[in-house]
């Protein structure tokens, strides 16, 4: 019996508005919110049960009296809950993307356009933890944190808004479905061999293992040529560690796809997603070449991050 309650429970959710997805804003209004009692209401509405009966059969006018009132305040908190929610329009969902494997921080925005105050509206989904929505002045947001696997277009999954405010006797909740999806950056690779070496003219400097002046000692990476592994200081610290060095290098560096022939679907997306980022935090000049597009740069900074990355991102699985 236990094990058929979740069963039921989402077939139930499944016949809830809305069944698709659908596009933003969305506005709240009595067809799709939902009013019950709580826990805790439907036991008060057992005390009011045997209130009523004790107060009728001891002809007790005071207690009868005293339990019509609290079941007039029952029945005005389901009212109230239901007005929390309604008039309530979801505005907007956005996020920055984050890699494969992180979490996601869903920013959810809300706003109304009567001046009544909202109290006690909580946003979830299925695949996270219910957040306070928050609203002044008429708007509003709430940030949902949503777990990622895949890299590509994440669907946002059906949010629930809900209420039990004022006296927690009822719950109103309403679901919003927003056609909206979010992108998921590959995950880098974590143990990537250095960047490329770059082309054009060697006026600027930058880190690898095979410099000529020492710069500082950082853990060995698969790949890593053995002639720049420091061995005493290895040994002090109980772990690989490897020269990194200045060399010159050239302002633009090729991540060309077609170089990485050995490598597996997945494992070449990785590997590219480390380099472009490894190429950002120095400072490089970086050209994305991709099968079936054209290259990508050369440039650098965060909007060309994002094009490269997305770029990755939105690749065919394999």
């Amino acid at each position: 019996m236990m094990a058929a309650a979740p069963g039921l429970r989402q077939r139930l959710v499944a016949l809830a508005r809305p069944r698709d997805p659908e596009a933003l804003p969305v506005r709240l209004d009595r067809r799709r919110i939902y009013v019950l009692p709580t826990r805790f209401g439907l036991f008060f509405a057992l005390l009011l049960v045997v209130m009523s009966v004790g107060a009728l059969n001891y002809n007790n006018n005071p207690a009868l009296l005293m339990a019509f009132l609290l079941a007039g305040s029952a029945v005005a908190s389901l009212v109230s809950a239901q007005l929390q929610l309604s008039g309530l329009a979801i505005a907007a969902v956005d996020a920055e993307p984050v890699p494969a494997g992180r979490t996601l921080h869903l920013r959810v925005h809300a706003r109304v356009a009567d001046p009544r105050p909202r109290s006690g509206l909580m946003l979830a989904c299925a695949d996270c933890a219910p957040v306070p929505l928050r609203l002044r002045d008429g708007s509003g947001e709430a940030a949902l944190d949503l777990p990622t696997q895949r890299r590509g277009w994440l669907e946002v999954p059906r949010l629930r808004i809900a209420t039990t405010w004022p006296l927690g006797i009822a719950r109103a909740w309403s679901y919003v479905w927003p056609e909206a999806p979010v992108l998921v950056y590959p995950a880098p690779e974590s143990d990537a061999p250095p960047l490329p070496t770059g082309s054009g003219d060697p006026a600027t400097r930058r880190l690898h293992a095979a410099g000529d002046d020492v710069h500082h000692l950082r853990n060995y990476r698969a790949g890593d040529a053995q002639r720049a592994i420091a061995w005493k200081p290895s040994a002090r610290r109980g772990t690989l560690l490897v020269r990194e060095f200045e060399q010159p290098a050239g302002t633009d560096i090729d991540l060309d796809w077609r170089e990485l022939h050995g490598l597996a679907h997945e494992a070449r997306i990785s590997r590219l997603a480390r380099w472009v980022e490894d190429a950002e935090r120095d400072g490089r000049r970086y050209r994305l070449q991709l099968p079936a597009q054209p290259a990508i740069g050369p440039d650098r900074g965060p909007a060309h991050r994002h094009a490269c990355l997305r770029a990755l991102a939105l690749m065919p699985h394999g």
